[in-house]
């Protein structure tokens, strides 16, 4: 089987999985030696995901891989969450994280500066606003950023406690 429909087979299984237990698929990773496999599934749910959580995940969907056996090799499998740091991968993440502070790196191509840190103001028609520390507001289509993460306020979670 060809890496990439292993990914997509991972993926699928894991977005049943995740739906069943009531958490949200946020992103698969597959990396490792061809030999010795790490899939990671990153989940999450309103309130944080739980340590169970990630187990009756985990279960399921080791179950449903070993029971297709479509992995060419022995593989790991880690469930967990994305993190206080967590990276957005969609327009729907930034949507969802609007008013949060992230850092972004844009792509190579993107006219405007490369590096952004400061504050999602809002997703509007299918781009990014963004309020730059340095630029200021910025717009700018998810398909022009290469990588983004939200950033954790300090001052805002010390309030929290």
């Amino acid at each position: 089987m060809e890496s990439r429909s292993i990914e997509a087979r991972i993926k699928e299984i894991a977005l049943k999985a995740t739906a069943d237990f009531g958490v949200e698929f946020i992103h698969l990773e597959i990396g490792g030696t061809r030999r010795n496999q790490i899939v990671r599934i990153f989940a999450d749910k309103d309130g944080g995901i739980t340590i169970e959580d990630c187990s009756n995940v985990s279960k399921a969907v080791e179950s449903a891989m070993d029971a297709d056996d479509f992995m060419p090799a022995a593989y790991v499998l880690e469930v967990s969450s994305p993190g206080l740091d967590r990276e957005l991968y969609t327009l729907a993440d930034f949507e969802k994280f609007a008013g949060s502070l992230a850092k972004i790196k844009m792509k190579p191509n993107f006219e405007g500066p490369k590096g952004l840190n400061g504050k999602i103001v809002k997703v509007e028609d299918g781009e990014v606003t963004f309020d730059d520390r340095t630029t200021g507001q910025i717009t700018f289509s998810c398909e022009s950023v290469a990588k983004a993460n939200l950033k954790i306020d300090i001052a805002q979670e010390l309030n929290r406690r």
